[in-house]
């Protein structure tokens, strides 16, 4: 856990992001049912995919040579897809991270066309510049959609997600970032891991 008291800590200690308006304190819980509506962005952990980081020489391009969903993760993937659409959830857009277990993880819950949006890739043992500068950018990203737009939906990673929001995210969970009008604060709202017996 050292590394997410790093990022903890460098979320409470670093100077505001510019355009970063994403709270960091939990505001409770989002109902699945809640997140058809259009000012709604969906920050989604991939699927279950057992370990932590990748192995020595990985290449995102390369599925072999990463870290993948295991069965239980394919299976939580498509339970997910399948309740958010009996929901209502029809996002108008589907971005996710360059690692297979994200792009596996989006097309799996079968929601829409996927595209890799590189600002969604982990940062896994990075440097804190770099961490900084990506989160930076993802959150300007963020605050450029359209709160008419939506809703959306974002595949990441564990370390993307705390690092944007202070929240931590299981296999399968995430949080829910609600846009508001005008430029006001953003809300952010916990996710739970679901779609797993």
């Amino acid at each position: 856990m050292p590394l997410l008291r790093l990022i903890l800590a460098w979320l409470v200690l670093a100077p505001p992001i510019a355009g970063a308006q994403v709270s960091p304190a939990s505001q409770g819980e989002i109902a699945v049912s809640e997140l058809g509506r259009p000012n709604v962005v969906v920050v989604l952990r991939h699927a279950s995919a057992p370990g932590v980081g990748d192995p020595p020489g990985f290449r995102p391009e390369d599925c072999s040579t990463q870290r993948n969903l295991d069965a239980r993760g394919r299976q939580q993937a498509a339970r997910l897809g399948a309740s958010w659409k009996a929901a209502g959830f029809r996002p108008t857009q589907v971005l996710s991270s360059a690692w297979c277990r994200c792009q596996d993880t989006a097309r799996l819950m079968a929601l829409g066309p996927v595209r890799v949006q590189p600002l969604l890739n982990s940062f896994f043992g990075a440097d804190a510049q770099r961490r900084e500068a990506q989160t930076a950018q993802l959150s300007r990203f963020i605050d450029g959609l359209d709160p008419r737009g939506g809703p959306y939906l974002l595949v990441t990673h564990q370390v993307v997600i705390t690092a944007l929001t202070g929240h931590a995210a299981d296999s399968g969970g995430g949080v829910a970032i609600e846009l508001q009008p005008g430029g006001a604060a953003r809300r952010t709202r916990v996710l739970p891991a679901a779609g797993l017996d």
